[in-house]
């Protein structure tokens, strides 16, 4: 009964506290006649955003204009995560490499890039891309229709009706390998046969996205970048802020993760490598196929942990120019003042983005973890 009793005395006073700040705000907002509510997401924005993932013009309202913060904030998280994952888990293999060099090598790339700040980082990759690189008229040109300037990396798009059909028939490529693989795993286990997973799904990502091209009446075309005035028009663009941003991000994650990786690596027993080894298996199979597999029951919590530091790291952007969610957002509450409707839209977008990558991995990390019987 005294357990309840300090539970609801604890209750109560947080809801105090809440109630006191929330009346306390709201009150001061009317002293000021200063209006609150997210009305003015439906009025016209007025101004224009670098990078636009879907179709945007000032002429559109705040509410598009947060989409399009949101959306880059997600690209540049997604593509970090991926590639951080990557980079990180070949640097902490490599740093239990027998070979010394490469040992030393990985191990001097960890120290230094996780103890040099974040936001340094990216002034650095930023300076180096933008101060290092021609202008739009002395732009290299490697290859044909590819242009490298102080302006971005500029390269041929595809445009067309069909384009569409090709990305889904590629979206429908990979859910179709994701359940192949599922169930040739199934299968295995219950007949020993192996199922040609890597052939199968080779022959899917080519086949379906032309099929889907074929369908559509292969309706595309080849959009080549051409220079006009002092700047690039058509074709695909890289930005220098947004590679500076990926890459930051990326080699400053991806030293944390290779310290994750490692130190799972390390918690599995070693008579794993020997017994292992006994069988006839090379390193590189007992790595593969003994050892990493026991060690994501080790390494996927961490892992979880730095998922989201890179995407709340992303918030940096605002530093380089970069249009995420936390820049558009602070254009958006100088033109209007609703400095907390936009706090608060900032702090709802990263707490879902970051909730749904908790969700995923605790719910990878239960799939994995060894069940008792």
């Amino acid at each position: 009964m005294r357990a309840v009793v300090y539970q609801v005395i604890a209750l109560a006073a947080v809801a105090a506290a809440v109630w006191f700040l929330v009346s306390n705000t709201l009150h001061n907002l009317s002293v000021r006649n200063i209006a609150t509510g997210f009305d003015f997401l439906d009025r016209e924005a007025g101004f224009a955003i670098g990078e636009t993932p879907i179709a945007y013009s000032p002429a559109d309202t705040y509410g598009r204009a947060i989409l399009v913060g949101l959306l880059n904030t997600l690209r540049v998280a997604v593509l970090g995560i991926v590639l951080a994952t990557i980079f990180g888990t070949l640097i902490g293999v490599g740093r239990l490499s027998k070979n010394w060099l490469v040992a030393k090598i990985c191990s001097v790339y960890v120290e230094v890039m996780r103890n040099v700040p974040l936001l340094l980082q990216l002034f650095f990759w930023y300076a180096l891309i933008t101060e290092n690189m021609p202008g739009p008229r002395q732009a290299q040109n490697p290859l044909p229709g590819v242009f490298i300037s102080n302006r971005g990396l500029k390269v041929p798009g595809l445009e067309g009706y069909s384009l569409d059909w090709i990305l889904g028939g590629l979206g429908l490529a990979i859910v179709a390998i994701l359940f192949l693989g599922h169930w040739g795993k199934k299968r295995q286990e219950a007949t020993g046969q192996v199922f040609p997973l890597g052939r199968v799904a080779l022959g899917l990502i080519i086949g379906l996205p032309v099929l889907g091209w074929l369908v559509s009446g292969a309706s595309l075309t080849l959009d080549m970048p051409v220079l006009k005035g002092f700047n690039f028009a058509g074709g695909l663009t890289l930005s220098p802020e947004f590679a500076a941003l990926l890459a930051g991000l990326v080699i400053y994650t991806s030293a944390f993760i290779a310290e994750v990786v490692r130190s799972g690596i390390q918690a599995v027993n070693t008579g794993q490598w020997e017994a292992a080894g006994a069988l006839g298996l090379r390193r590189k199979q007992v790595l593969r196929l003994v050892v990493l597999p026991q060690a994501l029951r080790v390494i996927i919590p961490p892992m979880t942990s730095q998922f989201l530091n890179l995407t709340k790291n992303s918030s940096l952007a605002v530093a380089i120019g970069y249009p995420d969610i936390v820049s558009v957002v602070n254009t958006t509450l100088n033109q209007t003042g609703q400095a907390i409707e936009g706090i608060l839209i900032i702090m709802g977008a990263y707490l879902t983005v970051s909730l749904s990558i908790s969700i995923f991995m605790n719910w990878y990390n239960k799939r994995i973890a060894l069940v008792e019987r």
